[in-house]
């Protein structure tokens, strides 16, 4: 790798999405590279157990990601551990600046961001992350075996790390704004079965305290009656979502208005050459699986489209997606 190397596709992210686009694009004969600033998987690292992958019955998300890595690795995938700075669209090729003061340009750029976990914006959420705070249940759920811990979300996520969590600490309390779970049906279940869960319904946290050894209650409000009340807890779980990481999406690229990146069915936005796949996509639903076929599709979109700007004088690219 060389300062302002060109390459066929420069994909930006190492999830689910990056790493099945890095498999095609390698199956397709493209001069690739996949950059990402930490471990590849991104958030699906994170996931305790995945068990609606298909092939996969039950398998944890490190070891997902790990095959998903040494399959893209297998065929040669070229992979940066760097963190991207910037992205410059042009008109002969799109340039991409690292952190590291290397610039890379690539006929396709294939921007596989994701998203980072939704914040409550609450007092004592930032001041006390990483000391009872936790956004990860397979990283620091360690850390409260035997203990008493607090879920926020009803989400599948908020399900899946509450019936982890029960593994390990004495107590989970799950609480939820609405009165009902919005997860799969299967979760529910699970939940609803498990003696260590229990739910506070219609209920928000107002607020997270601390002490020497780090969280030690949670302000609690019920939303209809609007009584309060200290929720004495060890750790505080968030799980409320996720927001789009759109920093790097250029200008000229269409969002809407939560963020996410609007594309064509072929994961193209209106800049040419410029696909967005994953997580920052617009989409009815953010699952692994179809993650990793956004990065099929914009592979095989991308590099039909550099063997077309290959053999297509300058005067005659294709048009951009409207």
């Amino acid at each position: 790798m060389g300062t302002e190397e060109l390459y066929d596709m420069i994909i930006i992210g190492g999830g689910p999405g990056g790493l099945s686009a890095g498999i095609y694009a390698m199956r397709a004969a493209m001069k690739t590279v996949l950059i990402e600033k930490s471990a590849c998987g991104g958030q699906m690292t994170l996931s305790g157990e995945v068990e609606n992958y298909p092939g996969f019955e039950n398998i944890s998300g490190f070891d997902l990601s790990a095959k998903f890595q040494q399959h893209a690795t297998s065929y040669g995938l070229e992979i940066i551990s760097s963190e991207v700075t910037g992205i410059d669209p042009g008109m002969d090729f799109h340039s991409v600046k690292l952190d590291n003061g290397i610039t890379l340009k690539a006929h396709a750029i294939i921007l596989a961001a994701g998203g980072s976990p939704r914040k409550l914006n609450i007092p004592g959420e930032t001041e006390y992350y990483g000391k009872g705070v936790s956004y990860c249940a397979v990283c620091d759920g360690f850390f409260f075996r035997n203990k008493t811990v607090a879920v926020v979300g009803g989400g599948d996520s908020a399900c899946e790390e509450s019936l982890y969590l029960a593994k390990l600490a004495k107590q989970v309390y799950i609480i939820h704004r609405r009165d009902a779970l919005r997860a799969s049906r299967i979760l529910q279940q699970r939940i609803e079965s498990e003696c260590k869960i229990e739910m506070i319904w219609d209920s928000v946290p107002l607020a997270i305290h601390a002490n020497d050894q780090g969280v030690s209650d949670v302000r609690i409000q019920n939303v209809k009656t609007r009584e309060e009340r200290n929720l004495v807890v060890d750790g505080m779980f968030i799980f409320i979502g996720f927001d789009p990481n759109r920093s790097l999406v250029p200008a000229g690229v269409q969002m809407d208005n939560n963020g996410y990146v609007i594309t064509n069915d072929r994961c193209e936005t209106a800049i040419p050459g410029l696909f967005v796949v994953g997580d920052l996509r617009q989409k009815y639903a953010r699952q692994i699986v179809i993650a990793a076929g956004d990065g099929c599709t914009a592979a095989l979109a991308a590099a039909h489209y550099v063997e077309n700007k290959k053999a297509t004088p300058a005067d005659s690219c294709p048009a951009p997606f409207v």
